[in-house]
């Protein structure tokens, strides 16, 4: 069983930066996918960026250009030019190898999740 926990959410002001940690124990595997998801109060959970294991990342419209995921033995979330509609608890998620895919972005890719970490952006 692979735990994911994620760290590094915080308050900060309209413009500024934050950046995001996650550590999963155990072997994903060479084809592995992680991904950050966050969920604002009353709307759905929706995906913000995906990297493989060998490093290609994707990005939800809505980040491109204001975020970076990157990983080395941790997944991180670096989060510039934050808007206060990026407000949310963000999630860290798992794909390990031979895991269902619907999409890089997709929840259903993800078999573990971390339990949050709350970003809040005042302006």
């Amino acid at each position: 069983q692979v735990q994911v926990a994620e760290s590094g959410g915080g308050s900060v002001q309209a413009g500024g930066s934050l950046r995001l940690s996650c550590v999963a124990s155990g072997y994903l595997g060479s084809t592995s996918w992680m991904a950050w998801f966050r969920q604002a109060p009353g709307k759905e959970r929706e995906g913000v960026a995906a990297i493989s294991n060998t490093g290609s990342a994707v990005y939800a419209d809505s980040v491109k250009g204001r975020f970076t995921v990157s990983k080395d033995h941790t997944l991180y979330l670096q989060m510039n030019s934050l808007k206060s509609e990026d407000t949310a608890m963000y999630y860290c998620a798992a794909r390990p190898d031979g895991g269902m895919w619907q999409g890089a972005l997709n929840e259903r890719t993800y078999r573990y999740w971390g339990q949050g970490t709350q970003v809040t952006v005042s302006s």
